[in-house]
């Protein structure tokens, strides 16, 4: 039987090492821990094509070994339950289902039959021991262990890049979404309900590729969008005195600021905005000394400094995409300034995004709440 289980891993497995299939069950030397050969099965089970109801059933059986360890002695490793007693172990598991997965285990060479001459399971006792026993041989599970266990290691380490892999095409799809450009509709789309499914890791390598070059090959379009659409610094006369009054009240969280934009274009106006966030925003340079000069630059320090302060990468891409990056950048950097007094610096910044997508967030008020420090006890985000 252990012939079949190396066959069928050979024809079925496409991450196993396949050096050692085909040539027998090995006799370990040692015994090894059930417990630790079930993880290891249950890790690597899609390679070994095992469903987890099967599992179920092997555990149960394993239950049956006295000791935790697997005899190396195939005439010690038999277990000889009656399917009743598997089936209440089961919790009530119907029989007609448990022999089907007993048939499975068997067939994929992991449990060994043996059978008594009328294929009752029982066991001959002599003295304290068993002398001759009738039943299930989980030997086979000794002899596999090696194999067992290498799989399992690379299928972790598989689930793990995939893991890794998912994590950069949502975090590449977020930075498509920033640019709003119909262009890259499908392919957003594509990269959702791929998400969505559970994807090959070839697949997903494809899709981080395209998805990760389209990203950057227009970095420099979203930030230069974000600078000219989203960033509220600043506007007409009236509109400024609007944002005095209210950073009077140390309003950091713009709670009461008016929704619409308040923007402009005009090049001298922005560098003047930059001017204003790098006179009031200090601590990152204790960071990052470099001089900044553009909003670009800025908006890569902010995304830099956004793990070391509390703020997940999704959050912070989330806030580019509804606040713009200027504006996210800037939001961090006046949450840096605050750090001692914000008790949890992602949940500040998701507020400040929900804000800004119900239309009522502006950044100047926490800019001059920083300004008139001696009044910034009223802040209301404190959590």
């Amino acid at each position: 039987m252990g012939q079949v289980f190396l066959c069928f891993v050979k024809k079925n497995m496409k991450h196993a090492s396949q050096s050692d299939f085909g040539r027998g069950v090995s006799v370990a030397s040692s015994s090894v821990d059930k417990w630790e050969v079930l993880s290891a099965l249950t890790k690597a089970s899609a390679d070994f094509d095992i469903s987890h109801r099967t599992l179920t059933v092997l555990k149960a059986l394993l239950t049956f070994l006295p000791d935790r360890d697997i005899p190396t002695d195939p005439g010690k490793a038999v277990v000889f339950p009656a399917n009743r007693t598997l089936s209440e172990r089961l919790n009530g598991m119907p029989e007609s289902t448990l022999r089907r997965h007993l048939a499975r285990l068997v067939q994929l060479g992991l449990v060994n039959r043996h059978d008594s001459p009328n294929r009752k399971r029982y066991a001959r006792r002599v003295g304290q021991g068993v002398e001759l026993a009738f039943g299930f041989d989980l030997s086979p599970l000794n002899g596999h262990a090696d194999q067992i266990f290498m799989t399992a290691e690379r299928s972790t380490r598989r689930a793990e890049r995939i893991r890794t892999l998912r994590d950069r095409i949502a975090l590449a799809r977020q930075q498509l979404i920033a640019l709003n450009d119909s262009r890259f509709a499908a392919l957003i789309e594509n990269a959702r309900l791929i998400l969505r499914r559970k994807s090959s890791e070839q697949t997903l390598q494809d899709l981080t590729r395209e998805m990760e070059d389209t990203a950057d090959q227009n970095a420099g379009k979203a930030v230069q969008q974000s600078e000219l659409q989203t960033l509220q610094l600043s506007g007409p006369d009236g509109q400024n005195e609007r944002h005095i009054q209210d950073s009077d009240e140390s309003k950091f969280d713009s709670e009461e600021e008016p929704s619409g934009p308040q923007i402009s274009a005009d090049k001298k106006n922005d560098n003047a905005n930059l001017h204003i966030v790098l006179d009031t925003c200090t601590e990152f340079q204790d960071y990052y000394p470099k001089p900044i000069t553009e909003w670009a630059e800025l908006v890569t320090v902010a995304e830099k400094l956004s793990p070391m302060i509390g703020i997940d990468p999704p959050v912070f891409n989330e806030a580019r995409v509804r606040m713009g990056a200027a504006a996210a950048a800037t939001s961090v950097l006046c949450i840096l300034e605050r750090l001692q007094d914000i008790r949890s610096p992602g949940a500040y910044l998701r507020t400040l995004t929900q804000k800004a997508q119900a239309g009522t967030f502006s950044c100047m008020p926490m800019l001059k709440a920083l300004k008139n420090k001696g009044k910034l006890g009223n802040c209301q985000l404190t959590t």
